[in-house]
């Protein structure tokens, strides 16, 4: 099993012992029998280690929302306590309003709602979040190759510097090709034809155009029996390239 499926798998199992959770403030309230816990006694005893689990995948999935998730649980600028601002915390500790009995731990089956609501919206958005960090993990590696290449531009190494930019190139369309389902038959696919597969499906022909000029710089690079690649060549690679991953995804 991928880590990806097996991560995803956890945040759904995550959000099933939340429910239940929930359930056992809901029974506290109603005073009803269940057969996956015992009410309160349940939710007491497990609740503290799924919110740590939960924790960890809010900060990690959903940063904008980890404030949010820890004032659930508790929050440490309230003044008063009243049914409004009752936390799970409380819950936690027993806290109840003796007298006419307003709040108590079930009214923290609110509180416990929202968290597995926001443990939901991990799970929704859970492929586009992988996709991003994968995307941002690819760019930096890219960015830095590209360094490299200009590096050895300056120093007058031009066909290292083409060479490089048309490794980066090749990565990057291929990530395009499987990010869209497209598979292609060749065992060793190089630019054009990832080029070729991605025209009018990525991008029209102008781009096509654009990444087939590149491709034949890369050419120059790769094959000493042809001509040298100029400096203009190699520049006009590297902006080439840096255009390339910074657009078409």
């Amino acid at each position: 099993m991928g880590k990806h499926k097996e991560l995803k798998q956890e945040i759904e199992k995550l959000i099933k012992d939340g429910e239940i959770l929930y359930s056992a403030l809901i029974l506290e309230e109603k005073k009803q029998e269940h057969k996956h816990c015992k009410d309160l006694p349940y939710f007491i005893r497990n609740y503290e280690a799924w919110y740590t689990k939960a924790l960890a995948v809010i900060k990690q999935l959903s940063p904008e929302r980890y404030s949010d998730f820890t004032k659930l649980y508790s929050d440490e600028k309230r003044k008063t306590l009243t049914v409004d601002t009752y936390c799970i915390s409380d819950a936690l500790r027993l806290i109840y309003e003796n007298i006419f009995y307003n709040y108590g731990p079930w009214t923290a089956d609110l509180c416990v709602s929202r968290q597995i609501s926001m443990l939901q919206a991990c799970l929704d958005s859970f492929d586009s979040k992988v996709f991003d960090i994968q995307t941002m993990l690819q760019a930096d590696i890219f960015d830095s190759e590209l360094d490299s290449a200009k590096h050895l531009l300056k120093v007058g190494f031009l066909r290292p510097a083409g060479a490089i930019c048309g490794v980066v190139i090749e990565k990057h369309l291929s990530k395009v090709c499987e990010n869209r389902g497209i598979s292609l038959k060749k065992k060793h696919p190089a630019i054009i034809d990832y080029n070729d597969a991605l025209k009018d499906v990525a991008y029209d022909v102008v781009e096509w155009r654009r990444i087939q000029r590149l491709a034949d710089i890369r050419n120059l690079c790769d094959h000493n029996k042809g001509r040298e690649p100029t400096k203009d060549e190699i520049e006009e690679l590297i902006s080439g390239t840096e255009k390339l991953i910074k657009n078409v995804f």
